[in-house]
């Protein structure tokens, strides 16, 4: 319960009947989801617009949620993906030269809930005890709430396994990308001078991933998660990237795994993240399994079986690549120091590889950029074969 005596505006009810009480605020109103937690201790709004997020609710570990306010240039996708978000303290202020909007307005007009007065640290116990649980969140201002509906509801939410969200959130048409990362102090500057031409499929891709393949000297076009084989090699691609983004794998992998098979076949340079990287796992194979509560935050340590070397990587992912179902000719390059878990893969007869981090999340800040250079090698050298 909230530790004033005002009745509370919002209520998150769990599938196994635990319900807690807190204060609500951005949108009102009721959603359900599976819930999550997320270690990170900055970047929740570029936490609550990865479209990764599909219909999961998020707590935040870290207290001071709001803090830094939030502005346009740190929306990963247009409009918040996150079904909701449960924080330990109400969103304060902001105190942060960039911010143009507090965290609580800029909720509601895009119609996610918030909560806060939380016990997060008993919320987050239960979810590494029990799994990720189903949920309904709901924000009533006048605090009426039929607590039985909400559990009935949260019990009623189909979950992500087998649930294909990908075709969800991505594009609906081809675009073109150019814009490189946030440099101080211009910004944001267009890619001028690329060298190399990139299809990147997007399933639910991060504009930051964009950015990066834009830096290292790439020109980008993005194209829907229902892409083809066809659709993507008549562009006549240098490398393809394969994003991010939400729900099962295996369901998205109905039409993307044969995309995969395609493109595989032509010997071209690709590089997955995230999905993407399960997506290529799938294809060549392997198999995914869903994780008891995933890999939710900016800490996460990995290592790189083939220099030792070890990274402090950004992950967000409730699915994970079954490392003792990949065949022969794949090597896995990464591992998670926290449980083993597989974090990377390569092909050993052709330049394709992946990983199940973030790297253009930057949290080393700079541990991990270097794949996206290993992708413009790639194609640099796929170039000199077929000079």
């Amino acid at each position: 319960m909230p530790t004033s005596t005002a009745k509370p505006t919002a209520c998150l009810a769990l599938a196994d009947g635990t319900v807690f009480y807190g204060r609500g605020f951005g949108a009102k109103g009721q959603t359900t989801a599976e819930l999550c937690f997320n270690t990170a201790m900055t970047g929740y709004q570029e936490i609550m617009t990865d479209p990764s997020y599909a219909g999961q609710v998020v707590t935040f570990t870290f207290p001071h949620i709001g803090n830094t306010g939030v502005n346009p240039e740190d929306d990963e996708t247009a409009d918040p993906v996150a079904a909701g978000m449960v924080v330990k303290w109400d969103p304060t202020a902001p105190s942060n030269w960039r911010a143009t909007q507090e965290l609580g307005p800029w909720l509601e007009k895009r119609g996610r809930i918030g909560m806060g007065g939380v016990d997060t640290r008993r919320l987050t116990r239960a979810i590494r005890q029990q799994g990720a649980p189903h949920v309904a969140l709901a924000h009533d201002p006048d605090g009426n709430f039929d607590v039985a509906a909400l559990v009935e509801a949260a019990r009623a939410f189909s979950g992500l396994e087998g649930l294909d969200l990908a075709r969800e959130v991505s594009c609906t048409q081809s675009y073109h990308w150019n814009e490189m990362r946030w440099a101080w102090p211009e910004g944001y500057k267009p890619q001028t001078a690329p060298r190399h031409k990139v299809v990147a499929i997007d399933y639910g891709a991060k504009r930051n991933i964009l950015r990066c393949l834009a830096s290292a000297g790439c020109d980008v076009t993005v194209l829907p998660a229902t892409a083809t084989t066809e659709d993507v090699m008549a562009l006549n691609p240098d490398g393809v990237f394969l994003s991010n983004g939400p729900g099962d794998p295996a369901a998205t992998g109905a039409y993307a795994v044969p995309m995969i098979k395609g493109v595989l076949e032509t010997d071209t340079p690709v590089f997955g993240i995230c999905l993407g990287h399960q997506m290529l796992a799938l294809a060549v194979g392997a198999k995914t399994i869903k994780m008891n509560h995933g890999h939710h935050g900016a800490n996460h340590p990995v290592k790189d079986n083939d220099t030792g070397r070890v990274e402090i990587t950004s992950m967000n992912h409730g699915f994970t690549v079954d490392s003792q179902s990949l065949p022969d000719n794949v090597v896995e390059t990464h591992v998670s120091l926290f449980d083993g878990s597989n974090c990377g893969i390569r092909l050993a007869d052709r330049p394709v590889f992946s990983v199940q981090y973030h790297p253009e999340a930057s949290p080393g800040p700079q541990d991990s950029y270097y794949l996206f250079e290993r992708f413009a090698d790639a194609m640099a050298e796929r170039a000199l074969q077929k000079a």
